[in-house]
């Protein structure tokens, strides 16, 4: 919540928060935020495209191995990343610009302290890694050429997201929007260009990426060395802050368990799609890799939503006023199953047309196209469950979001994962995901309407002895 809220009262009076139409301030504040979460969705959906289409299956069932992997690589930056802003925004907030600038020099150095430490053990340990992840001896060739590329450029990734975030959370909002956009633009160029004229394969993708977010990474680091920025880079500031890194471990470890949780999962469903569909497993796992690819996108705009969600909320909720809290609540909920039922129409509809995007292997398609058909059956529901979720923690109460979230990646999915898929085959894999998000949402419908009478009192009942005593 401080992180937004940061940003944009920098560019707009914090009274606007408890004035201006829930409608417009929820565009005005999510706009930019989306923009940025489609263009890091672009990342992944842009390298499956060519290396389906330049390299073969085999390399997109590969590259569906890496997720996991990624998405822990991704969990230890987050560590930094999510805790530095926040920290950054709360001192800004005290009027402490001197403690905001060790921020940054201490999110700098841990993001390459993280990023040696965490890279070199990916690329001393990688094949036992991969093959931990569901990879099989046909598509490990193409997992290991993609993640050494991947954990080289890890000093450069993380560097870049520790930074973006502190852009954004030191009042850049649409600076940082540009830098992830630049990133996918020149990874957009650059990854045809080193697939199919010089014939890298999978590995000119992964170069392709680590070449857009060095570019990013530029953009980045100039505005924190300009003397022009509101905070910037100072050599003679404090370096190496203990205290300062158990703040943010502690603040950034949600997100980071989150990132874990996903990892998990993803193991998990590529090896019951190995396990389920026999001789025909590394394409269950490249079609898994689709339908991933697409649910993201969708997903990544919701959480567009619920950063735009988060000032508002957690403004109204300081001041009493439950009649915009759950206002916003209300809006952002419908936004998010709109989000999610076009979603799912979409890929009801047209999942031969998504799948060829990626693929031209038919048995890939067919896979893909039954995955596409279950799974997102109960996919509307999934925008809500996700806003409520992130409800929870814009008001101050992490443990519910957490709780939800884990219902949803974890608590209902694995013993349904389990259950269906030794009944059903890779059916019952794509069933246990919609019967999880299905289960979850009801579950985070029934908390909201139980809590939300227990916080309407709680938040109603100062703002009415602040009315009396003025």
């Amino acid at each position: 919540m401080s992180e937004r809220t940061s940003v944009h009262t920098k560019q707009s009076s914090p009274a606007e928060l408890g004035s201006r139409p829930i409608g417009r301030l929820l565009m005005q504040y999510s706009l930019p935020a989306i923009i940025a979460s489609l263009a890091t969705s672009l990342y992944n959906i842009v390298d499956s495209i060519f290396i389906g289409r330049g390299v073969g299956a085999m390399a997109i069932a590969g590259l569906a191995i890496t997720f996991p992997l990624m998405n822990l690589i991704v969990a230890f930056c987050v560590l930094i990343a999510v805790g530095g802003a926040t920290v950054s925004s709360i001192f800004l907030g005290q009027k402490n610009i001197g403690k905001a600038t060790d921020v940054v020099n201490n999110v700098i150095l841990f993001c390459l302290v993280h990023a040696i430490v965490i890279g070199s053990i990916t690329l001393i340990w990688l094949d036992p890694i991969l093959y931990f992840f569901g990879a099989t001896d046909e598509t490990i060739i193409h997992a290991r050429e993609f993640m050494r590329v991947i954990a080289l450029g890890t000093p450069v990734s993380y560097v870049f997201i520790g930074l973006n975030n502190l852009m954004r959370a030191t009042g850049y909002p649409r600076k940082a929007m540009i830098s992830a956009l630049l990133s996918v633009a020149v990874n957009v160029v650059a990854a045809p260009l080193f697939i199919f004229v010089f014939g890298w394969g999978i590995a000119g993708a992964a170069w392709a990426t680590i070449l857009g977010q060095f570019s990013a990474f530029i953009w980045v680091l100039a505005h924190f060395l300009s003397k022009k920025s509101f905070v910037h880079f100072d050599p003679h500031r404090s370096f190496c802050s203990v205290s300062l890194l158990k703040r943010m471990y502690s603040i950034g470890m949600s997100p980071f368990l989150m990132n874990c949780c996903a990892c998990l999962v993803v193991v998990f469903i590529n090896k019951a799609l190995l396990e389920s569909a026999g001789e025909y497993g590394n394409l269950a796992v490249g079609a898994y890799g689709i339908v991933n690819r697409t649910t993201m996108f969708f997903v990544m705009i919701v959480f567009g939503v619920t950063q735009g969600m988060q000032p508002i909320l957690g403004y109204n909720y300081g001041a009493g006023d439950w009649t915009r809290v759950s206002a916003t609540l209300r809006h952002g909920v419908i936004i998010g199953t709109a989000i999610s039922a076009v979603g799912c129409a979409l890929t009801e509809l047209m999942p031969d047309l998504i799948s060829r995007l990626f693929t031209i292997d038919d048995t890939m398609v067919d896979i893909a196209r039954r995955g596409f058909r279950i799974y997102f059956i109960c996919f509307p529901v999934v925008g809500g469950q996700i806003v409520i979720q992130n409800y929870f923690q814009s008001i101050g109460k992490p443990r519910l979001s957490i709780f939800l979230s884990l219902t949803r990646q974890l608590i209902f999915l694995l013993p349904l994962l389990w259950l269906l898929s030794s009944r059903y085959g890779v059916d019952g894999v794509w069933g246990s995901m919609a019967a999880s998000d299905l289960l979850s949402a009801l579950l985070a419908c029934a908390t909201v309407l139980v809590m939300n009478r227990k916080i309407q009192k709680q938040i109603q009942f100062p703002a009415k002895l602040n009315a009396k005593s003025n």
